[in-house]
């Protein structure tokens, strides 16, 4: 039967009569009397004492229907775009005629163009600023208007974390030199999100995934594994975002320069400590909470899903700030399992209430770890916190290559120690040798 009658309908229900009269009582109050009173009127004649309107004593305002005033159209808005990339120089713009002042936030382009950065108005409310010629690369970047910090509302292009949102900019390599985290006519990778129930942490967490190109044309092909873990604030989704790891990637893998594989980036906060807890405190149990759940619940995850090849020597861990000490936390706790280890700009601190556990473990960490790769830049604010602990792990005598570059704790930094890194991962020659 293609069409059944709704069971609300019964038939003999609708009385248009009955509608009818309520139309015409519900017009007559319209006009100025109660809907009841039109009707008692209806029933007997008006009192002796209170004699009829004539037409000519009639109210003009009850005889005459109200009509709504016009909604005015709003102002004309200028037409806005920001920002503009001309030759490297880039102009930001942002409509604010009511603004007192208006300036730029953004700390890597200060780190190269020294701020601040004020905005000029113009006659029809629209402030501007141009700054540049900037190296390609992308920038972060977010307006201050009397105070108040927002993203750039005339471009898509924002991300967010735990402390707020901010908008990026990317200025091209020139023609014929791209960057290396730039996207280019190569074949490209996908990303899959992937939601699950955590057993660490009794929620529901994410996990990005990169699959380089071709996974799925060849089933039975199986693939190395990094695990990339983000920054404190971020998400497992900055790397990807921000960090242009499946850009990167993709870029090394069609040049041959790193072998093709399958990036894992979790989620790197499992837990969020009470206000009142010591910072010692909280910062073991999220990394205890951190090992467990990567461990129980994404690893399995990822290989069920996915082809990934067995052994040792197919799984890498790094990452950045807060996630490179998370790496160097478990991968150095897990020689048995990961072979590969980075740190970048890695918050060392992680590392304290474990240092005893490694050093009782170097000969171990030595015959298991293909590569301890350690990188942090010489204005980064954590590199005393670096210093300490390659101190700890040379006195072990724990193999290690260790670099201070140029640059800070910037998104920047991170994505070139990357591509400086995935050529390394899951190579067949010679074991990293000692720093001096």
């Amino acid at each position: 039967m293609l069409f059944s009658r709704p069971r609300a309908f019964r038939p003999g229900a609708f009385r248009p009569r009955a509608l009818a009269a309520s139309a015409v009582i519900l017009a007559f109050g319209l006009h100025g009397a109660p809907a009841g009173a039109a009707h008692a009127d209806a029933q007997q004649p008006p009192a002796a004492s209170t004699p009829p309107l004539s037409p000519q004593t009639a109210s003009p305002q009850a005889a005459t229907p109200q009509t709504a005033t016009p909604q005015a159209a709003p102002p004309q808005r200028p037409r806005v775009q920001s920002p503009v990339i001309d030759a490297g120089r880039v102009t930001f713009s942002v409509y604010a005629p009511k603004a007192a002042a208006v300036t730029l936030n953004s700390g890597e382009i200060n780190r190269l163009v020294p701020g601040p950065h004020a905005f000029t108005r113009g006659a029809d409310g629209v402030w501007s600023v141009s700054v540049g010629p900037l190296p390609p690369a992308i920038y972060d970047y977010s307006f201050d208007i009397d105070g108040v910090v927002m993203t750039d509302p005339e471009s898509p292009d924002v991300f967010g974390n735990r402390r707020g949102a901010r908008g990026f900019v990317e200025v091209p390599g020139p023609a014929g030199k791209p960057r290396r985290d730039e996207w280019q006519s190569v074949p490209h990778g996908a990303v899959t999100a992937h939601w699950y129930d955590s057993k660490t942490t009794g929620t529901r967490r994410r996990v990005h995934v990169y699959t380089p190109p071709g996974y799925e044309s060849d089933a039975t092909r199986r693939y190395p594994v990094l695990f990339l873990l983000h920054g404190s604030g971020d998400n497992d989704s900055h790397w990807t975002l921000l960090g242009r790891a499946n850009v990167i990637a993709d870029n090394l893998i069609a040049s041959r320069a790193a072998q093709p594989l399958i990036i894992v980036m979790p989620d790197g906060h499992p837990y969020t400590a009470p206000p009142a807890t010591p910072r010692d405190v909280a910062r073991r149990t999220a990394a205890e909470r951190f090992e467990s759940d990567l461990l129980t619940d994404v690893v399995p995850l990822v290989e069920r899903t996915y082809r990934i090849e067995r052994g040792r020597d197919a799984r890498a861990i790094a990452g950045l700030s807060m996630g490179g000490g998370q790496a160097l936390y478990v991968g150095l706790r897990h020689t048995d399992r990961i072979a590969w280890i980075g740190g970048f700009s890695s918050s060392a601190q992680t590392l304290d209430h474990v240092l005893p556990d490694v050093r009782k473990q170097a000969s171990n960490i030595n015959a298991n770890a293909r590569l301890v790769w350690i990188r942090i830049g010489t204005d980064d604010f954590l590199l005393a916190q670096n210093r300490t602990f390659i101190d700890e792990l040379k006195s072990a005598g724990i193999r290690h290559e260790y670099v201070e570059t140029e640059g800070a704790h910037m998104w920047g930094v991170w994505r070139g120690y990357l591509a400086d890194l995935l050529p390394r991962l899951f190579q067949k020659g010679p074991k990293t040798q000692a720093a001096r």
